[in-house]
């Protein structure tokens, strides 16, 4: 898909008049650049259009516009923490991508949780192991959230405080060591990942960090609004993430991968498009023309053969692109890593995020309360 429509395209796409689209223009509603190939003509930004063209499709309906909001629709909470714009994601003004180069998980913890200095997830080395994976993971989170104090009439710093030691604790019950180093070299240490699989593991946390207002994110910030401890907010959307339509993908994933091994990527692909279920790891509606995280996460591991003609066959069947749930995959497979390890990166690395929310939302004052639209009987 293009990501620039012509003058006359654009007018299509829209039914306005060449009036109209000047002015979302001089208004900052459309980009627009001069034609590579013709300076004298113009070209709008076609997500900027895409956007526009939905919302003049709704109509005025407020049941309408509030409906349409709950499904990749149009922004229905103030956020400074992270948006996704015109193929990007930006976490408080930074490119994510360009932040995974080098960025720590901890890093990245100061950036969306506005804080000057890096966060630090300790874990005293001295805690009694216990069997790492999910439900440790949730067994971790729910005694936390048991002995939580709510979150109503505390301060930022407070409830920052609180979530780092909760993250602490959600590492620990996923695999990582214990102890003060960067939370990528510990995970790295208890999964047994070298060095170039530790820096693989440190790329993939920024970047899962936060995506704005994902299905696990908004249930964090509905936990949080209700005034719910940090470690309870975490909780919910741990919950939330185990969906396979969410972070519960990289199950389907891994299972895709070792169809393809078994039976050949081609083959693997028809027999899921076969059964009518949707392919995992492929396209995001967010990101048409490509998930900038799989880009960036892949350039970073050495892919196998396996998955990279899964990825020729997926694009050549269906003409999308791997997205961040691909990569994942991709990196469990390359370096040996629990195979669970797709659902714990996410699982760890976005608990920054809704930590964030949490905050951001507690700091707001306000309840998250939406209506439903009944259509039942009343008699």
């Amino acid at each position: 898909m293009s990501e620039w429509l012509s003058r006359e395209e654009a007018l299509e796409r829209l039914k306005v008049r060449p009036q109209t689209l000047y002015a979302y223009v001089s208004r900052g509603r459309i980009g627009m650049r001069p034609d590579e190939t013709d300076p004298r003509r113009s070209q709008y930004r076609l997500d900027d259009i895409a956007a526009l063209a939905t919302r003049r499709a709704r109509g005025r309906s407020p049941s309408a516009i509030a409906e349409s909001a709950i499904a990749w629709g149009e922004p229905s909470i103030a956020t400074a923490i992270s948006t996704v714009v015109h193929g990007r994601l930006i976490y408080r003004g930074q490119d994510a991508v360009a932040l995974s180069k080098s960025a720590t998980l901890e890093e990245t913890a100061a950036l969306l949780w506005a804080l000057p200095e890096p966060v630090a997830f300790k874990t005293p080395s001295s805690e009694a192991a216990h069997p790492a994976g999910r439900a440790s993971a949730f067994a971790q989170l729910a005694m936390l959230a048991s002995q939580g104090r709510p979150s109503l009439g505390r301060s930022a710093a407070s409830l920052c405080t609180e979530a780092a030691h909760t993250i602490g604790a959600l590492a620990q019950s996923l695999g990582a060591a214990g102890g003060t180093a960067p939370m990528h070299r510990r995970l790295a240490l208890g999964w047994s990942a070298n060095d170039i699989g530790a820096e693989a593991i440190r790329c993939a946390l920024v970047l899962l960090a936060d995506h704005e207002l994902n299905a696990s994110t908004f249930t964090a910030r509905v936990a949080a609004s209700t005034g719910a401890s940090p470690a309870a907010c975490l909780l919910a959307g741990l919950a939330t993430l185990t969906g396979p339509r969410h972070g519960g993908a990289g199950e389907a994933v891994m299972q895709l991968a070792e169809d393809a091994a078994r039976h050949g990527a081609e083959a693997a692909i028809r027999r899921w498009l076969g059964h009518d279920r949707p392919l995992p790891a492929f396209g995001h509606p967010l990101y048409p023309d490509g998930d900038p995280r799989a880009t960036a996460l892949l350039a970073v591991i050495p892919v196998d053969e396996t998955l990279q003609q899964l990825e020729k066959a997926a694009i050549a069947a269906t003409g999308t692109h791997p997205n961040i749930d691909f990569a994942l995959a991709a990196l469990t497979r390359s370096f040996g890593l629990p195979r669970d390890a797709p659902f714990q990166l996410f699982a760890l690395g976005r608990s920054v995020g809704w930590a964030a929310h949490t905050v951001e939302q507690i700091m707001s004052g306000s309840i998250i309360r939406p209506r439903g639209r009944y259509e039942g009987s009343l008699t």
